[in-house]
């Protein structure tokens, strides 16, 4: 009984944290949003690029939700995530990518990304063992993402 409720703590703690993260990095990041001055650059890809990162701390808060309440969609959410976060990454790296994450945010996520790879692939906290077709599905998503803001 002991070692389960030193397991829901550290589920919670973890949740908490990334939480926190995707609240913090994502106010900052909304801050740094450029307000177009006419209609027409609204539909510009240089504006809604801009909301790419944010779209990761949407993605980032979302698994911490189910995270902290223990979710059976937690290992998808952290999954989802984390491979948003792995390409992101890769294609900054490669100088493929578009993104306008600042690097020490960066760098946070693909820590996150990787404890959120932990998470999600050894069932760390029996939230149910992500089925191979949510893999496929959360690498097919993240993929979606990540090159929808930063190549379309």
């Amino acid at each position: 009984m002991k070692n389960k409720t030193h397991s829901v703590r550290k589920r919670k703690l973890i949740a908490i944290i990334f939480g926190v993260l995707a609240i913090v990095f994502g106010v900052i990041l909304f801050l740094k949003v450029d307000a177009p001055h006419h209609l027409g650059e609204y539909f510009t890809k240089a504006y809604y690029g801009q909301f790419g990162a944010i779209a990761i701390c949407v993605e980032l808060l979302a698994a911490a939700y189910y995270l902290f309440i223990g979710h059976k969609k937690t290992n998808f959410a952290m999954a989802l995530f984390a491979f948003t976060v792995a390409l992101n990454g890769i294609l900054n790296l490669l100088g493929l990518g578009t993104s306008s994450i600042p690097i020490f945010i960066m760098l946070v996520f693909l820590v996150s990304g990787g404890i959120a790879f932990y998470i999600a692939f050894s069932n760390a906290f029996n939230s149910g063992k992500i089925l191979i077709r949510n893999v496929i599905f959360s690498f097919v998503l993240g993929n979606i993402i990540a090159f929808y803001f930063n190549y379309f």
